[in-house]
């Protein structure tokens, strides 16, 4: 009968050429920041970072709060230049619906009451030029 020996198969050699089993791996100093090098069997990987979430929040509150559009596209596009994260575009378009819509707003608010003190001064118009033919009550 024989024993059970739990270092056997550990003490393999590496395959011939004394290289490590596994897919190729970068040499040191030759990871992100750094000039790559195209040697046989190396090749670098792709990073996905993913898209920011400040910009994905400026076009959503592009629509539903102008301000925060605003505030967030300008936050995302400094986060993307710092951190290459995906999301540019969408924070451009935030920042551009954004503007347009706060602008669209003000030009609204401004008509609005426009109208409204024409409204008024018209309407006093109409009561002080209204003739005043009726008896006045007597008391």
């Amino acid at each position: 009968m024989s024993q059970y020996d739990p270092n056997a198969g550990h003490n393999q050699q590496p395959p011939e050429g004394g290289g490590q089993m596994g897919p190729p791996q970068a040499p040191p100093g030759q990871g992100y920041g750094y000039p790559q090098q195209q040697a046989p069997g190396y090749y670098p990987v792709p990073v996905n970072t993913g898209t920011n979430g400040f910009a994905i929040a400026s076009l959503i509150c592009a629509f539903l709060c102008s301000p925060l559009g605003l505030i967030f596209g300008f936050i995302a596009r400094g986060q993307i230049k710092k951190t290459g994260e995906q999301g540019d575009g969408l924070a451009l378009a935030g920042l551009i619906v954004s503007g347009i819509l706060l602008a669209l707003t003000v030009l609204y608010i401004i008509l609005l009451f426009t109208v409204i003190g024409t409204s008024i001064h018209n309407f006093n118009n109409i009561i002080n030029n209204f003739p005043s033919n009726f008896p006045s009550p007597s008391t």
